[in-house]
């Protein structure tokens, strides 16, 4: 029997990249024959960043990960896992009170469709706190987000915020 590759989606708004989603695509990317990053088309959110910025940073983030892609998403997210040929959608959880809400994401996404499975990964220890919102509100108040976000993520945060 042959082994059918593993095509897995990472999606989120990514509205910036913090070093917690950087964690989860470089252990994916040792976990998945291939991961797909996608950034959720949501015109309902008032980004930061725009979808094209945020996928530049990720691409830029993540060129270390030579299985690692990057596009963009909109309307249900099994429907683009089908296109893509996904059969993994792949969740970062933080604490209990992430992991209730995307319980209930995850058992709509297997009602929607049986064959795709979501596996969760906690982000690593020194991760667990960190969210895009308080980075976003942390560079907004005049803080220092070192450590928090790649450089290049740093960077433009100043720039966008300045």
């Amino acid at each position: 029997m042959v082994a059918q590759r593993v095509v897995a989606v990472y999606p989120g708004s990514f509205d910036p990249i913090t070093n917690g989603h950087l964690d989860l695509i470089e252990r994916g990317s040792k976990i998945f024959d291939e991961l797909i990053v996608a950034v959720l088309r949501n015109a309902e959110k008032d980004p930061l960043f725009t979808v094209e910025e945020r996928m530049e940073m990720l691409r830029e983030a993540a060129q270390h990960c030579p299985n690692v892609s990057v596009d963009s998403f909109a309307g249900l997210l099994v429907d683009y896992a089908v296109r893509r040929q996904a059969r993994v959608i792949l969740r970062g959880t933080r604490a209990v009170s992430d992991f209730e809400n995307e319980m209930t994401m995850a058992l709509m996404n297997r009602k929607l469709d049986a064959n795709i499975e979501t596996v969760y990964m906690m982000p690593s220890v020194s991760y667990t706190f960190l969210s895009s919102r308080l980075v976003r509100e942390v560079v907004r108040l005049g803080g220092d987000v070192r450590g928090l976000v790649p450089p290049l993520v740093e960077a433009r945060l100043r720039a966008k915020v300045a």
